[in-house]
């Protein structure tokens, strides 16, 4: 747990250890950095605010080293704060109001995704879940690797993104709504307007090279959610 709030640390790590945690607790963005990518870890829980530096930077120099989940703490929840923290990297995002159930929900939720080795929950994908190697066009798609390579390069993926382009390439030309992602790649109750998807595939576009307008890979479906096209075909 990377906070300055001691007490909330102390509070945090007491909830959690007789569920079988064990936390360890650092108090200063650049120490977090240091701790979290030299030892391994199940997951990160991060504050936005921070001494020395914040926990969007934090966070993105944790990304350029380990995908381990980070579930981040707003200070207000403000939709901003969580846009930004979505789109470096983050995995799921809790106001600092929370309540003790909800963090432990949420931190199972992101644990839960990470174990996964690349099964999706949508069981209408028939023999999907069996597949070692999915391609679409130049895109392929490596599931018990947790992989991605484009054109034959390694792409650079959040956990959340692998998990979208795994569900989409698995669905390939079949619409999955939002929700159905939201519910698949985060494993929890999602609100009635929910951007983080939206960031998470325009980041995922980013990385493909995509473009909304014009798309290649993932097409927008008015109202109904996404769908995965072959470039090729």
């Amino acid at each position: 747990m990377i906070d300055d709030d001691r007490k909330l640390c102390r509070l945090v790590a007491d909830y959690l250890a007789p569920l079988g945690f064990e936390v360890s607790s650092e108090h200063d963005g650049l120490a977090g950095v240091a701790r979290a990518t030299r030892d391994s870890w199940d997951a990160v829980i991060l504050d936005v605010m921070l001494p020395s530096i914040d926990g969007f930077e934090v966070l993105r120099q944790i990304r350029q080293k380990s995908d381990v989940p980070v579930l981040m703490l707003t200070a207000r929840g403000d939709e901003m704060d969580r846009i930004v923290g979505l789109e470096v990297g983050a995995d799921d995002y809790l106001p600092k109001t929370f309540s003790t159930r909800e963090l432990l929900a949420r931190l199972r939720a992101v644990l839960r995704r990470s174990r996964r080795l690349g099964v999706g929950g949508d069981s209408g994908d028939g023999g999907a879940e069996k597949m070692t190697e999915i391609t679409v066009g130049p895109l392929c798609v490596r599931v018990e690797a947790r992989a991605a390579l484009l054109a034959g390069e390694p792409m650079e993926l959040t956990p959340v993104e692998f998990d979208l382009l795994l569900s989409l390439s698995k669905a390939k030309g079949r619409v999955k709504s939002r929700e159905a992602l939201l519910d698949e790649v985060r494993e929890r109750n999602f609100e009635v307007y929910d951007r983080s998807i939206d960031v998470h595939i325009s980041a995922l576009r980013k990385k493909l090279g995509d473009d909304a307008k014009s798309p290649r890979f993932i097409r927008t479906l008015r109202s109904a959610g996404y769908m995965m096209i072959d470039p090729r075909a």
